[in-house]
C-alpha cells in the first residue's frame, strides 16, 4: 500500500509495511493537517491512536516514516534533528516504522511548519517487502 502526502510545494509517496499502525492509518484515510518542523524532520497530527510496537525505534534513517504515538503523529525525518548525536535522525521517542518515503526525502526542506498536508492513498504497487496489500 502507498500514500501520497500533498504538501504545497511536494507530493511525495510512501511505501508501507504491514504493519498494526499502518493498517489504522490506511481505515483513517484521507485526513488533512499542519505540517510542523523540528530540525531536519517534518511531523504532522493524525486521526489514529496507536501502541507503542515491539520494534519501536528512536534512531531511523533518513527517509523513514514514523508514528510517535505519544503525538499521534506521522514523522518523516530527513536528517538530524536537534537531539542527534551523529548524522543519522533522532527523534524526541521510540516511534513505530511504518515505511519509507519514495525518492530523495531531502525534499522535506521545502516543507514549511503551518502548511496543509493532505493524505491519501496513492497508486498501487511497487512497494516494500511485507507491505499492506490495500487493507
Amino acid at each position: 500500500m502507498r500514500l501520497r502526502l500533498q504538501f504545497r510545494t511536494e507530493r511525495i509517496e510512501v511505501d508501507l509495511l504491514d504493519t498494526p499502525t499502518a493498517k489504522a492509518l490506511i481505515k483513517a484515510l484521507p485526513f488533512e493537517s499542519r505540517a510542523q518542523r523540528w530540525g531536519e524532520e517534518v511531523y504532522f497530527a493524525t486521526p489514529v491512536k496507536a501502541a507503542l510496537e515491539k520494534d519501536a525505534r528512536q534512531v531511523v534513517e533518513p527517509g523513514t516514516v514514523c508514528f510517535w504515538t505519544e503525538g499521534d503523529a506521522l514523522a518523516l525525518p530527513y536528517g538530524r534533528t536537534p537531539i542527534s548525536s551523529d548524522e543519522r535522525p533522532k527523534l524526541a521517542n521510540r516511534c513505530n516504522v511504518l515505511g519509507r518515503l519514495r525518492g530523495d526525502p531531502q525534499r522535506l526542506a521545502a516543507v514549511r511548519s503551518g502548511e496543509a498536508v493532505t493524505v491519501d492513498r496513492a497508486g498501487e504497487g511497487g512497494a516494500v517487502d511485507g507491505a499492506v496489500d490495500g487493507a
